[in-house]
């Protein structure tokens, strides 16, 4: 879990049991994008997003999008989903820089949330949690990811 208290806080809990996943299957994508994680997004001590992902899929979103966080200007994060193919409102979920500030978006949101943080600030929290989640997710299932990467499908859109 990454938190900023009264801020933004990304908590997840696995709902695959350890044994479904090992090294052995890092090729499967069937059973890459069966590993799910409930996620959610609190932003000033109010839910924003509660919603199961497949939490590899989601990770590999994070993991590309930090190989380039880098860059000036700071480039948007959005997370699309190959068992969600409607975005005609747009990602699953987004962060939006805009000048020195940026935001956090989703399509699923439950409540409108002034969710409006400084860039710096957003980009920290994402990079924070991509790294906190690439070791739950190797603690939790005993694998080491970069075996995964290169197999895990990736939706990227045109913006």
């Amino acid at each position: 879990m990454v938190s900023i208290p009264g801020q933004i806080m990304f908590s997840y809990t696995f709902i695959n049991q350890p044994s479904e996943l090992s090294n052995r299957v890092a090729r499967d994508v069937p059973t890459i994008l069966s590993i799910e994680a409930m996620f959610t997004i609190t932003i000033n001590d109010e839910i924003y997003l509660e919603t199961s992902l497949p939490i590899l899929e989601f990770y590999k979103s994070l993991y590309r999008w930090k190989e380039k966080s880098n860059a000036i200007p700071v480039p948007e994060f959005h997370y699309y989903s190959l068992e969600f193919d409607d975005y005609e409102e747009g990602a699953i979920i987004s962060m939006i820089p805009f000048s020195s500030q940026a935001r956090i978006k989703s399509i699923w949101g439950e409540k409108d949330i002034y969710n409006v943080f400084p860039l710096d600030f957003l980009v920290s929290s994402l990079l924070d949690l991509e790294h906190t989640l690439k070791k739950d997710i190797e603690a939790y299932f005993d694998i080491q990811l970069e075996k995964f990467i290169p197999h895990i499908p990736y939706t990227l859109l045109d913006n």
